[in-house]
């Protein structure tokens, strides 16, 4: 081979390894959540980096309008997104079909419990342990919900429950990644269909997130997540029904994505539905709303004004019993198994006189229309620097751990 040879097959082959290395530094983009489904459009390159002096100005930062930019701000469409949601859901079309035409019974059954699964992962982990704090567990219920979360395919932990406290910080502005002011399809889809708003990757630099930077089953997942995501959200689910009772594997790969549709509609179902139509007893001040019909579907994430107006609280909901929260069943159960403890939760006298304060009736009626609940009084959950002492000494915890 002559020199010129040689350094033209090196050459090559350096291209070709810059390829393949720029397609390993996109892959994040390929997978995605019902919180940021696809990272093209989320804030993966934002550093939590805050001063002492970040944290005490922070409700600062929550008066500044976030509406000075909306002027330079241009929709810019993220096709990759739009493409795969497009497939995703013909897909999942075709597999409710083959559900009542040629699926085998046993894959249903596991279609069903999958969705089970997954959403338990998203409300009871993500969620009320990960994003509001609401209560604690032991390692193996930690790493359990970390593998039901990744079932439900909405992102690793630590970026959902990023996009989650900014939302509940900064709810209905533009700051706020699902901002359901700007309508039913965008807060519910559409938001990962374009690229964020630069007052979410702005605020979003402002969330505390030191306790998932110190939680190493968080990291971990973090770390493997592109190895987790194929594995345990695809290529598992459609093994096992192929394997077990010999489904094809046509119809185990389309109910996958039956499955994988229902469970992301039902968690966008609390960002755009629950935050448009229903009632509002505990704040009417605020964009959240109650609705039963997004509870039963988000295993009892639909109580939102509540949840908006007491993040800290684990059952999400002033509700007492499970009829319409599976997930506080759930978490209760682990509880009495001793794997969730320190559950925090709201007195009904402190809940009361929230209501009547700043409600719009439908619950407790005597409310005074001279107090207002305002948009700088938000906060993410426990643990929010801009908690207020009576907050916190308001609040009940229930199997408390020294």
């Amino acid at each position: 081979m002559t020199a010129r040879q040689y350094k033209g097959e090196f050459g090559g082959a350096m291209r070709r390894f810059s390829l393949v290395s720029r397609l390993f530094k996109m892959a994040p983009n390929l997978f995605g959540t019902s919180a940021t489904l696809y990272l093209e459009a989320s804030q993966q390159n934002i550093h939590q980096k805050k001063s002492t002096a970040e944290k005490t100005n922070n409700q600062e930062l929550l008066v500044e309008k976030s509406s000075n930019t909306e002027s330079s701000y241009e929709w810019k469409i993220v096709w990759r997104n739009v493409i795969a949601f497009i497939y995703l859901h013909i897909g999942a079309i075709y597999g409710v079909y083959l559900t009542f035409t040629s699926t085998k019974f046993q894959t249903n059954i596991w279609l069903v419990s999958l969705i089970l699964f997954g959403g338990v992962g998203v409300t009871a982990g993500a969620h009320r342990l990960w994003a509001h704090r609401t209560y604690k567990a032991k390692w193996p219920m930690r790493l359990l919900l970390m593998i039901l979360q990744t079932i439900a395919f909405q992102n690793h932990i630590y970026e959902w429950v990023r996009d989650h406290r900014v939302h509940h910080k900064f709810t209905d502005t533009n700051a706020d990644p699902h901002n359901a002011k700007r309508g039913f399809f965008f807060s519910h889809i559409g938001w990962l269909l374009v690229r964020k708003h630069p007052d979410v990757l702005k605020k979003g630099a402002t969330i505390d997130m030191s306790d998932l930077e110190n939680d190493p089953i968080v990291v971990w997942q973090r770390r493997l997540y592109l190895l987790l995501v194929p594995t345990i959200c695809f290529l598992f689910p459609v093994w096992v029904p192929c394997y077990f009772w010999k489904e094809t594997l046509f119809n185990s790969w389309y109910s996958t994505l039956t499955r994988y549709a229902l469970t992301l509609n039902g968690t966008w179902l609390v960002n755009s539905a629950a935050h448009i139509w229903g009632v509002k007893p505990y704040d009417k001040n605020i964009g959240p709303t109650e609705n039963k019909g997004v509870a039963i579907l988000a295993f009892g994430e639909g109580w939102h004004n509540y949840h908006h107006v007491f993040p800290w609280d684990y059952k999400a909901a002033e509700l007492g019993n499970y009829k319409f929260n599976f997930t506080t069943a759930f978490i209760d159960f682990c509880a009495w198994l001793g794997l969730a403890y320190d559950l925090k939760t709201v007195p009904v006298e402190a809940i009361k006189r929230r209501a009547i304060r700043t409600g719009d009736g439908t619950k407790y009626s005597k409310h005074d229309d001279s107090h207002h609940h305002m948009h700088v009084d938000m906060k993410w959950g426990w643990g929010d620097v801009d908690m207020k002492p009576e907050e916190i000494q308001e609040v009940d915890i229930i199997n408390k751990r020294n």
